[in-house]
């Protein structure tokens, strides 16, 4: 039974902003969260991280549902990357559970959809939009649970992707001064052109097998970009909401290749194709293209002709499984089921 079915048909929306990081779902998700009806949430990182399929029949008792909500509460307030601890939230999260109907704290993922819309009614919002990338491996799962589910999901060149992914360890220092250093260590590590590339094949292939839901709505970011007025009406179009002015001006903030710039909105147009500027060397763009290339032809990204340099291809092929299981113990605490995570990346 879906969980939200005795509410009407609107308030059941729930939107969820899914593709492979660095995709442009941080800006999808500010996009959306200047709608009067919607209220955008932080990464909450409740899939994979805090729930696995294999628990979804599983009864909570009041104690651990309050627990689940405290941590959401501090992950949702305080930053995915810079949480503290969750039970200074308990109080509220008592609260909360206390004045839900009974049978919202049955499971992980009615506890979920209880902190969801208390955070959204809290906002003076009606509709909860959870903008997590890596909720893309769970597509399936989120449509068979919520029959109202929205889902957008950002498709976006893998080579400004391995580029945004190749600085983005430098975002502490481009205005998210909130980033802890171990965070910018973890993202240098978890570099590699080969596994971000490979990441990104999985990515796309996870949503392409819902590419003909009419709940889910794939974007490349590329096209948003460029033409933000049109896709935003057709997305608003989408999620059966009208479409408002406000959308378009949200600040330019979260670049991993420049400063962050608040005081200036609206959508960058020169934010596409930072690749061909610099920051890979051609046999970065090489492997890129070389393991994307199927899926780069079907979303009409153009490969260029670049001369491999075999001393670096050899650096590559030999750090990779350094590469691989530095970043294996640095986000194993991250994964709630680590069988089910690998092999839904894989």
């Amino acid at each position: 039974m879906d969980i939200s079915e005795k509410l009407p048909k609107i308030e059941k929306r729930i939107i969820f902003i899914v593709g492979n990081s660095r995709s442009g779902t941080t800006m999808m998700g500010r996009i959306l969260g200047a709608h009067p009806s919607i209220f955008t949430f932080h990464e909450l990182h409740f899939f994979e991280q805090l729930w696995s399929s294999h628990e979804r029949n599983s009864v909570l008792d009041t104690n651990k549902a309050e627990m689940l909500i405290a941590r959401l509460l501090c992950i949702h307030r305080e930053g995915y990357l810079t949480q503290g601890k969750p039970k200074f939230f308990l109080n509220e999260a008592k609260a909360i559970i206390a004045n839900s109907d009974e049978e919202n704290i049955e499971s992980s993922i009615k506890v979920f959809d209880s902190f969801l819309r208390y955070e959204t009614k809290k906002e003076g919002k009606t509709i909860p939009c959870e903008h997590t990338p890596l909720n893309v491996f769970y597509i399936g799962e989120i449509l068979d649970l919520y029959s109202e589910a929205r889902i957008i999901n950002m498709i976006r060149d893998p080579r400004d992707v391995l580029l945004s992914q190749k600085r983005k360890w430098k975002r502490r220092f481009l205005g998210a001064k909130s980033i802890p250093l171990k965070e910018a260590c973890r993202s240098w590590i978890n570099y590699h052109p080969i596994t971000i590339s490979k990441f990104w094949n999985a990515a796309v292939n996870a949503a392409d097998k819902y590419s003909e839901n009419e709940h889910v709505f794939s974007l490349r970011f590329e096209d948003l970009i460029k033409d933000p007025d049109v896709y935003v009406h057709k997305i608003c179009e989408f999620l059966g909401l009208s479409f408002n002015e406000s959308m378009l001006n949200v600040p330019q903030v979260g670049s991993s290749s420049g400063f962050d710039n608040p005081e200036k909105k609206g959508i960058n147009s020169e934010k596409t194709g930072n690749w061909r500027k610099g920051g890979l060397n051609l046999t970065e763009i090489y492997l890129c293209q070389k393991i994307t290339r199927f899926l780069m032809d079907r979303y009409c990204y153009t490969s260029v002709n670049v001369k491999l340099n075999y001393i670096k291809l050899i650096y590559y092929m030999l750090s990779l499984p350094i590469k691989l299981l530095m970043a294996f113990m640095l986000n194993i605490k991250r994964m709630k089921n680590i069988k089910e995570t690998i092999k839904k990346r894989l």
